[in-house]
């Protein structure tokens, strides 16, 4: 929700969140099913789109993820 207020806010910005995920980092005591190459899919995808890309969406690394 902030994220989308941020983006209407901010025209000619492009505002997003990215969830990595739970990832098996130190953080997790490495509790986690997904590596921290997985982990960072999502941060990269989100970095990488053209500057006329979506803005004030969540994403995931299965894509676009309900706020």
């Amino acid at each position: 929700m902030t994220t989308s207020q941020y983006a209407h806010l901010l025209p000619g910005v492009e505002v997003d969140a990215v969830d990595p995920g739970h990832t098996a980092t130190d953080l997790s005591d490495h509790r986690s099913h997904q590596t921290v190459t997985e982990g960072i899919e999502a941060i990269v995808r989100l970095a990488s789109i053209d500057p006329d890309g979506p803005t004030g969406g969540f994403l995931d690394r299965a894509g676009t993820a309900p706020c």
